[in-house]
């Protein structure tokens, strides 16, 4: 898919794996979107070619006004990227009681909730969009799973229950959206250095990296960026979960 010219919306646009793949879909042509909470906006510096548009991802109004001011651009959208989300942990039983119900809706919603609500709003405008291909292709959505999805550790349970979720929807999601020509696919990242890990200190970063196979490092936000540039270029990849982890297999803490 041509992405030049193209309108890409991504989730948690202004730090992180949000912030490194929109700036490498502007560095491509694209006319960019980055959604994110006011805060998280405050704080980011001004990316050439992307625009930040204050939204909660679990609020259809917020979505839906944000596609709106991606039309009023003129570019069709063609790609939407869910990089929101948080990484809350607690677990089932601790010393305090049992895990709090509260929190672990609250990461059910934004992670997996948020994840579907953008997916299923994005598509609706992608599917009003003209074929780009004799396949009748029109889009592709890209969340972001985790390697939690697979190999939780102690402490995840909201985590994991919400990262299994996006990726179990893949494949459905994928079979649904193809009458309309639009692809999905996952990112299941495994370690990365994002601003989830600020508070970490140098040692603890070590250990990290030493529990990597291969490359012995943490994952870059443009790892990230990179893969997901690949799948909108890649349009025989569909339903599908990529881990990208350098071949981590998380351990049980």
């Amino acid at each position: 898919m041509e992405i030049s010219g193209s309108a890409v919306l991504v989730t948690g646009g202004a730090s992180g794996l949000g912030a490194a793949t929109a700036k490498r879909f502007a560095d491509a042509g694209a006319v960019v979107f980055g959604l994110d909470l006011a805060p998280s906006i405050e704080k980011a510096g001004a990316t050439e070619g992307v625009t930040l548009i204050a939204a909660d991802v679990t609020s259809e109004a917020d979505v839906e006004a944000a596609l709106d001011t991606i039309a009023e651009s003129g570019a069709p959208l063609r790609v939407a990227v869910n990089c929101a989300g948080v990484g809350w942990a607690s677990r089932i039983l601790t010393k305090k009681g049992p895990h709090e119900l509260d929190l672990f809706k609250k990461v059910i919603e934004i992670n997996l909730v948020g994840t579907f609500n953008v997916m299923r709003l994005a598509a609706n405008r992608m599917q009003k969009q003209d074929a780009v291909d004799e396949n009748n292709q029109r889009g592709i959505v890209i969340n972001t799973a985790s390697v939690a999805a697979f190999e939780g550790q102690i402490g995840q349970i909201a985590y994991t229950a919400s990262k299994g979720g996006v990726h179990a929807m893949t494949i459905t999601a994928a079979r649904d959206l193809a009458q309309v020509g639009v692809r999905v696919n996952t990112i299941a990242p495994g370690t990365i250095n994002t601003p989830m890990l600020d508070g970490i200190t140098p040692e603890f970063k070590k250990t990290l990296e030493a529990g990597i196979p291969f490359p012995q490092r943490l994952g870059e936000p443009d790892d990230y960026a990179k893969l997901a540039a690949f799948l909108v270029d890649h349009d025989y990849i569909n339903g599908e979960t990529i881990r990208m982890d350098g071949a981590l297999r998380m351990a049980p803490r």
